[in-house]
């Protein structure tokens, strides 16, 4: 099982990387015909995952001669993140939390001494991300993909800004979720056995969070200021929604955040959220209910991969020094779940307090490198890739990697070679 898990992993990666060569594939076949379809279904980056572990499923099946054991492993397996990032999606990417958070930043960027295209831009990528460690950083990707969407990507940005922007936007959300012990994955994992609390989380990792996505922002407006400076915004056309509607929008939100960890309870809440914008739907746009299950389904596929990774990640975080770890798990982050990772180095014990740092340090710095490096990167992912900038062929993995080398060197400078 753990070497067919692993093969299917290492495919999965392979795929993801493959999606641009399937969709112009796709392109050569007649609109409607069966092999057009499934090309585009195969150039799907959500379906990655979800569909290799749908392999693994009925591979197990095979190799135990029955489907109860391959139900047996499913059941066994954790899926609540994949449930809260789904329904977080589709909470946060409401109209009236959208439109909140679009006026907060654009309140902030009028303190800017930059032109609005430059001043908006800094605004949100510097201290957007950082929301992540109040709202949780999947519901913080949601609503900066969005705004960032509708403002730079639909707007005729090149391709060099649009993926220095993703890459950006992907590592300042990884690292952007340290100043809280509740909010990132990663830290998550590790927080309630180590005894990391919000105190310990802000003096360790929190201002070193703040500082790069602060000093990454500040480098990419340097570098693209002339675009960013043509870039017209445009102005906010969409109808205002009443402030109490905006509250209980924000009041939902607060409550999927507080029992993340709880599915059935976050699962009720969410029903009565839909009833409430079924009952309000002059004031609401489209629920992106198709986007938030690609992604759910996307994370349930690398649950499902990855947990029987442990094999061959467990004896190599144990044989590897402080400054070998640290980079070591920034790499590894690049082609499995950073949770998923620091979950493993948990299951380590006697682990010093060195190597513990090391290695969320590490996992949370690659988090951008990659789609499937950070649970809330496919969220982003799913809202983007439809953009216009990328001309209806998806995000390229190798330019989203390249978009992030900048930002994930300034993280290392902060939580390694300044440490």
């Amino acid at each position: 099982m753990e070497t067919l898990a692993t093969v299917f992993f290492a495919l999965a990666v392979l795929h993801t990387f493959a999606v641009k060569r399937f969709a112009h594939w796709a392109s050569k076949y007649p609109p409607g015909s069966v092999p057009e379809n499934i090309l585009h279904f195969l150039a799907e980056t959500e379906v990655v995952f979800g569909l290799w572990g749908a392999a693994l499923f009925l591979g197990i099946a095979v190799l135990k001669g029955s489907v109860k054991d391959a139900v047996a492993y499913v059941e066994g397996l954790n899926f609540t993140e994949p449930k809260f990032v789904f329904v977080v999606m589709v909470v946060a990417a409401t109209r009236p939390v959208v439109q909140l958070a679009e006026t907060l930043i654009r309140l902030a960027a009028r303190l800017l001494p930059l032109s609005t295209g430059t001043a908006f831009y800094v605004a949100a990528l510097a201290l957007g991300p950082l929301l992540g460690s109040f709202i949780t950083e999947p519901a913080a990707m949601t609503l900066l993909a969005l705004v960032l969407k509708r403002r730079y990507f639909d707007r005729g940005i090149s391709s060099r800004l649009a993926y220095a922007t993703l890459g950006l936007l992907f590592v300042n959300v990884s690292i952007g979720g340290t100043l809280t012990h509740f909010a990132a994955p990663p830290v998550l994992m590790v927080a309630s056995k180590w005894h990391w609390d919000t105190a310990y989380m802000f003096t360790h990792f929190g201002w070193r969070a703040a500082a790069s996505c602060v000093l990454s922002t500040a480098l990419m407006a340097f570098w693209f200021r002339r675009e960013l400076a043509a870039v017209d915004s445009g102005a906010d056309t969409s109808e205002r929604v009443p402030a109490w509607l905006t509250g209980t929008h924000l009041f939902f939100l607060g409550l999927v955040v507080a029992f993340a960890h709880h599915p059935d309870v976050f699962f009720g809440v969410f029903v009565l959220f839909l009833g409430v914008v079924t009952a309000t739907k002059e004031y609401q746009d489209e629920l992106k209910l198709r986007e938030g299950l690609l992604v759910g389904f996307f994370l349930a596929g690398l649950v499902t991969l990855g947990s029987l990774q442990a094999y061959w990640l467990k004896p190599l975080i144990q044989s590897l020094n402080g400054s070998a770890l640290y980079y070591g798990a920034t790499a590894l982050t690049a082609v499995t779940d950073n949770a998923a990772l620091t979950y493993l180095g948990s299951l380590v014990e006697g682990i010093s307090d060195e190597l513990k740092y090391a290695l969320v340090a590490g996992s949370v710095t690659g988090g951008g490198l990659t789609v499937i490096a950070n649970a809330p990167n496919p969220a982003g992912a799913g809202i983007l890739q439809d953009a216009k900038v990328f001309a209806g062929e998806g995000i390229s993995p190798l330019g989203l990697f390249f978009g992030a080398l900048m930002p994930t060197g300034v993280a290392i400078v902060f939580f390694w070679l300044l440490h």
